[in-house]
């Protein structure tokens, strides 16, 4: 067996998702890959042992799903022994939500689910279940994240595991306000070119996203998913539920939206009244 992978892995699996060829080998990209999911499962991992306690059905929804990569990864590595448990692939693509049903078929991963539908419409989709334990969402684009979110706080998730991806809603809006920035404050300048204002925006985004989930009752830690030699969008963001919603998280929320000229755009966003 090739040391990348885990004991008890299903090289079947991995051969249809193209991590290993045929012949049962690695290529570079694929070893890429593997490394990735692997360094995201050793977050996910305890976070399932943990709500897994006591005999209790752990539920995941893996919002953005893709191909499912992660989905058949954990499935395979956790959910398949614990014999107990349910994985929501959350996917607007259709072909690729049918070919994941297939997948799952063909490999007798019973306990995997997959819908054809957006991160936004699946908290209203009376299909879904009305809690889940944990809620992922890997690359999920642009505003598709702070779907994600929502999705997690109305299903009361106890964690909620985000790789944000090409956030580029906050830098429209910073565009807009421009000149006005420009003449209010010298800080503008950090935004006054357009490479700037992009990864500016960038930045902005998931610290709002972070306060969010903070004054929402969600202890966060903020961390690199894997070397930057392998994904520029790079940025993990791990929120476990406290119960305890903090008021300054909410108060700095609103004064950094403020500051940037947000507030009248995206305060509902963010679960702040204008």
């Amino acid at each position: 067996m090739l040391a990348e992978l885990r004991p008890g892995q299903s090289i079947e699996l991995l051969q249809e998702l193209h991590i290993l060829t045929r012949e049962g080998r690695l290529n570079q990209d694929s070893r890429r890959k593997l490394k990735q999911v692997y360094h995201l499962y050793q977050f996910i991992e305890p976070l399932l042992a943990e709500v897994s306690q006591g005999g209790h059905v752990p539920l995941l929804a893996d919002h953005g799903a893709g191909k499912s990569y992660l989905g058949f990864i954990l499935y395979d590595l956790f959910f398949k022994q614990l014999g107990r448990g349910e994985i929501y692939g959350i996917e607007w693509r259709a072909e690729l939500v049918q070919r994941s049903r297939e997948l799952a078929a063909q490999l007798g991963f019973e306990r995997m689910r997959f819908f054809d539908m957006s991160v936004a419409d699946a908290a209203a989709a009376a299909q879904l279940p009305e809690r889940f334990d944990i809620v992922t969402a890997l690359h999920a684009c642009d505003t598709a994240t702070d779907d994600a979110i929502a999705f997690g706080l109305q299903k009361q998730a106890r964690a909620m595991v985000l790789v944000p991806c090409c956030q580029a809603e906050v830098a429209a809006c910073l565009r807009q306000s421009k000149a006005l920035a420009l003449s209010r404050t010298p800080l503008a300048e950090l935004w006054r070119h357009p490479i700037h204002t992009r990864e500016l925006g960038s930045q902005i985004t998931n610290v709002l996203r972070c306060l969010h989930l903070e004054a929402s009752g969600y202890q966060v830690t903020v961390t690199e998913l894997v070397g930057w030699e392998h994904s520029l969008k790079n940025e993990l963001i791990l929120a476990r539920w406290t119960g305890t919603k903090k008021r300054s998280a909410a108060e700095r929320l609103g004064a950094i939206l403020e500051e940037f000229g947000l507030r009248h755009s995206l305060s509902a966003r963010f679960g702040l009244t204008t």
